[in-house]
């Protein structure tokens, strides 16, 4: 029993990887940006609605359709560090501020967002 607690507790202060996400369209090189406080499971999370038919996002959904898969890019833009006090658990501000930068980076290279939608 005392493993188990242990193992709870080791699982409570793991840290996951969070920051900024891009799915792009290689076809016509338009993007969708993803703040995240788990990109590994946001990045499994958006595939497997795109691969599943359910995505929120209409438009992207109806393009993965009609293009594949292989025709998309999942890529980690940016990681965000954590703070070094330990008891910050809420980053949403500093994932919020990440997109606004990165939207600003790519609208300089002739790229198209598609709408935001809430994933």
């Amino acid at each position: 029993m005392d493993r188990k607690k242990e193992l709870k507790e080791q699982y409570k202060q793991m840290k996951t990887e969070m920051g900024i996400m891009i799915v792009q369209n290689k076809i016509n090189n338009k993007y969708i940006l993803v703040p995240t406080q788990n990109l590994k499971g946001m990045i499994n999370r958006v595939r497997f609605q795109l691969s599943s038919g359910g995505h929120p996002n209409r438009e992207l959904q109806t393009e993965w359709n009609e293009f594949g898969e292989g025709n998309f890019n999942f890529e980690t833009l940016e990681v965000l560090e954590y703070d070094k006090d330990e008891s910050k658990t809420d980053y949403s501000e500093e994932l919020n501020i990440m997109e606004i930068i990165w939207t600003e980076k790519l609208s300089g290279k002739k790229m198209e967002a598609y709408k935001k939608v809430r994933i």
